[in-house]
């Protein structure tokens, strides 16, 4: 059964996607890049906002050298925040290995989610790798934003295999990316475990803007009807 993931900036929007039925809230800076980070006293503000009700991830923020000692200390001192999971996006570099390397021990102790890009030739082989190395999740996402969504990158028979490989080394799954509300029907039979929002959520559909209580009740129900009909 798919469940949503909605990121959020700040505490506020933290209860605004709880009270819509978010499965995870995702902290994430939109103005940031991709994967814009934020600073760890909001994260941890969001935490508590939350309270536990359900799982919050958090985003370390764009690497593009995937420089292992840079992105191991922000990975170590964003799980310090105390949330559930830590994303990191891995974008291809020469030090891409030498990173996973990296954060392998960081992966026994804290649980970490690979994000993989739709418009940068993701690498699915990584997939076994993040499993040998206790990753705990892989995403699928896009770095630009303005490039248009996920299904603009990758046909529907790819983004299953993407999942189908993550499901069996027993990884959570997502897909995101500039995802809107008619990609639902066709993204939710796939099987992920999260699809992830964040434009969709937001007035004018501007991941930079403030959410939408009506864009957050809709989609809200558009994921409710495919989770009764995938029942």
């Amino acid at each position: 059964m798919t469940a949503w993931l909605a990121s959020i900036t700040d505490a506020a929007e933290a209860r605004q996607v709880l009270a819509a039925g978010a499965a995870i809230v995702d902290a994430k800076n939109p103005h940031a890049g991709a994967l814009g980070a934020l600073p760890h006293d909001t994260v941890r503000a969001i935490a508590a906002a939350v309270g536990g009700r359900v799982p919050v991830s958090a985003t370390i923020g764009d690497f593009p050298d995937m420089d292992p000692a840079a992105v191991a200390d922000a990975v170590a001192a964003m799980a310090a925040t105390g949330i559930d999971f830590v994303k990191i996006g891995l974008l291809p570099s020469p030090a891409l290995a030498d990173c996973l390397d990296a954060l392998a021990p960081l992966a026994s102790r804290h649980r970490l989610v690979a994000v993989l890009f739709a418009d940068r030739e993701p690498d699915f082989s990584l997939i076994e790798r993040l499993a040998e190395r206790d990753f705990t999740g892989v995403m699928l996402d896009t770095a630009d934003k303005a490039g248009g969504s996920l299904l603009a990158h990758q046909p529907v028979a790819r983004l299953a295999q993407f999942v189908a490989q993550a499901k069996k080394p027993g990884l959570l799954s997502g897909l995101a990316g500039s995802l809107r509300l008619a990609d639902i029907p066709v993204l939710a039979p796939i099987g992920a475990d999260y699809l992830g929002f964040r434009g969709a959520l937001c007035r004018n559909h501007a991941r930079t803007w403030a959410l939408d209580p009506g864009a957050l009740a809709a989609l809200s129900e558009a994921m409710g009807r495919e989770t009764v009909q995938g029942a």
